[in-house]
């Protein structure tokens, strides 16, 4: 049996493990913007609350009848931060002229009605019916039509208080709320895709593995993608085969590019006299390799040039289609996404870009002509809200400028299904600065895109690898449907 210090440590290490999982998969949660809304109901509206309670309590102003019109107010903003009755004077100005008016109907109907004063006068169904016309005229004529003024006109009559008191506690205390909604929306609510949104401030890093015919397209796009962030880096991978005697030194080239060599192991020459190594010249590498070296580092330069970016190049020495060492090399050079050519293998994808699926990392394969260096008119089909979706968005927004434009789709099965659609594809879209037009349609998303996808010049798609086997068997991936399109295809895979 293992010692017990040995025991602890597997436990402590399984524990962590379960809960950096837990807290992805909360995070992940929270991407929704329906989740995200609730749990920010669950925290700020008793939390508002009862600060407006203990307030009410220091300073005797605030009747007690009118928390329940209060709290439902704070609901509806806080549920709908988008909607037009999400505004700030419409909810001040609609709760304090509901007391108004609930105020001049009492005074109206006690004086000129029944002729008594109004502090010993009796709740009255008249009175009570004239407040609410009355509040719904002035509502109405002024647009702030809330409907938490009909509470507060009707508050006035049993509040306990004097007319000028209650009048008075419906204003500070409406204050108070649209006033933490107002900070929440626009620190928290607007700013989720900061917070939440996990590519936003990364997949920066970028490893481009050099394969095929259309890999310097693919570089092209792995640049343009990291060049939207000021972090941004790209590193230009290649394999040569152990049969082609690549060195096991660093190469420091001409250009400042650095040529590695990374063992299957996850080794690494850091090129660095201080740890041992021994800095070669790229002219010192055997034929093949120096080759492979040259070129990348004449493409990685240009490519700095065109992005303004630091561009890094990788040459590893290995089995060009075990997608582990594309792996062990990001983590070496601190890379957090691979852009990789589309291949097939027998109509299926190849082992490597499989094996980068099975990774940690996140991916997006580029299946590509070769001819575009440049995408401005994006289509981004959607099936379902998640962080899948929110990467798609996110790279899509790195990959246009400002006379580009970026389209988002979402099938139906029924014109039923079109409000809850439009709302969610809405809320996806909300969290990104640019413009992004929106489109609901009943027609199969396969159909939709065969019809549409050739007016764009990249249509992003999800891997469906959070997809079980048996579910892509049933239902083929829709980037495997779609062969005959004549734009570009990005399939975004989240790690």
């Amino acid at each position: 049996m293992p010692p017990l210090g040995v025991r602890l440590r597997t436990v402590f290490r399984r524990l962590l493990r379960l809960i950096r999982r837990k807290r992805r998969d909360f995070r992940g949660w929270l991407e929704d913007t329906r989740n995200f809304i609730h749990f920010s109901l669950l925290l700020v509206v008793p939390l508002l609350i009862g600060l407006v309670t203990w307030l009410a309590n220091s300073i005797e102003l605030l009747p007690f009848l009118l928390f329940p019109p209060l709290v439902s107010g704070a609901f509806t903003l806080f549920r709908e931060p988008e909607s037009q009755y999400a505004s700030p004077r419409r909810f001040v100005g609609g709760m304090t002229m509901g007391a108004v008016c609930g105020w001049v109907a009492l005074a109206v109907s006690a004086r000129y009605l029944y002729r008594v004063p109004p502090e010993t006068f009796q709740i009255n169904p008249g009175a009570a019916a004239f407040g609410v016309l009355l509040t719904g005229i002035v509502t109405w004529a002024l647009d702030i039509e809330e409907s938490q003024a009909f509470s507060t006109a009707l508050l006035v009559l049993v509040s306990g208080v004097t007319q000028f008191i209650y009048v008075l506690s419906v204003f500070a205390s409406s204050v108070i709320v649209v006033g933490v909604f107002v900070v929440w929306r626009r620190e928290i609510y607007e700013q989720r895709a900061d917070y939440l949104y996990q590519t936003t401030h990364a997949d920066d890093q970028v490893l481009v593995p050099m394969r095929g015919e259309t890999a310097d397209t693919v570089a092209t796009f792995g640049a343009q993608l990291a060049a939207a962030h000021d972090t941004g880096k790209l590193v230009l991978f290649s394999v040569v085969t152990d049969g082609e005697h690549a060195t096991d030194d660093a190469v420091d080239t001409d250009g400042g590019a650095a040529v590695r060599r990374v063992t299957p192991t996850g080794d690494a020459a850091t090129g660095s006299a201080a740890d041992g190594q021994v800095s070669t010249a790229a002219a010192d590498l055997p034929a093949p390799a120096r080759e492979t070296a040259e070129s990348l580092e004449a493409h990685a330069e240009s490519l700095s040039d065109r992005f303004d970016i630091p561009c890094e190049v990788v040459v590893v020495a290995g089995e060009p289609d075990d997608a582990r060492v594309a792996v062990e090399a990001a983590t070496e050079t601190n890379c957090d996404l691979v852009v990789t050519p589309y291949q097939t293998a027998d109509g299926e994808l190849t082992r490597f870009i499989r094996g980068l699926f099975n990774s940690t990392l996140d991916v997006v394969v580029l299946r590509s002509n070769g001819e575009r260096t440049s995408w401005r008119r994006l289509l981004v089909p959607i099936k379902h809200y998640g962080e899948v979706a929110h990467a798609m968005l996110d790279f899509a927004e790195r990959l246009t400028g400002e006379t580009s434009y970026v389209s988002v789709c979402h099938s139906i099965d029924s014109e039923g299904d079109r409000r809850t659609a439009e709302a969610m594809v809405a809320d996806l879209v909300e969290p990104f600065e640019r413009a992004i037009e929106t489109r609901v349609t009943t027609s199969p998303l396969e159909s939709f895109l065969s019809v549409h996808a050739d007016n764009y010049d990249l249509t992003i798609l999800g891997s469906s690898t959070d997809r079980t086997v048996v579910s892509r068997i049933i239902d083929a991936p829709t980037f495997e449907q779609l062969k005959e399109l004549d734009c570009d295809i990005a399939i975004v895979h989240r790690g």
